[in-house]
């Protein structure tokens, strides 16, 4: 186990080293979503605009709607801090931590009833730009906010600009 994390943190800075992103990169995107947990699976669309602080460290605020599904829908709006490592050509995979506000309505039988929470978000992606201003995202989000733990899984694209 204790060589497979001292080969584990040798990759990790070995990809840190590569880093391609460079500061000062901003691109913004839309994506389709899958959102499920807490007895709810919704699908959802969304924007993120991206922001490369340094080389390495980039935030990403962005915004869901999840449409209705068993008379709830959904709504989210993040900020995550991605730490992103070059590890192919055109492909970067980035961890993530970050911050989100949930919010969820429910409407059955003409009765409603909302609540918003605050929440952290934990999670993965990876990014392949297919140019140098064109790129395709997978990104897996784990949502921990009270009575709403629940999985995102998302695709999308982002601009460059």
């Amino acid at each position: 186990m204790k060589k497979l994390l001292v080969i584990a943190l040798m990759a990790v800075i070995g990809f840190s080293v590569n880093a391609q992103s460079q500061k000062g990169d901003m691109a913004a995107g839309v994506n389709l979503s899958l959102g499920t947990g807490s007895g709810f699976t919704n699908f959802g669309i969304g924007a993120e605009f991206q922001w490369n602080i340094t080389d390495a460290i980039r935030l990403e605020p962005s915004v869901n709607y999840f449409l209705e599904s068993d008379f709830v829908s959904m709504w989210d709006v993040n900020v995550d801090a991605q730490y992103v490592f070059d590890v192919a050509n055109k492909l970067e995979v980035y961890p993530f931590v970050g911050l989100t506000v949930l919010g969820a309505k429910a409407d059955v039988w003409g009765y409603s009833a909302s609540s918003t929470n605050f929440g952290a978000n934990i999670g993965g992606g990876a990014q392949y730009w297919f140019t140098d201003k064109i790129a395709a995202s997978l990104e897996v989000k784990y949502q921990l906010v009270s009575d709403f733990d629940r999985v995102v899984l998302s695709l999308g694209a982002a601009y460059k600009f």
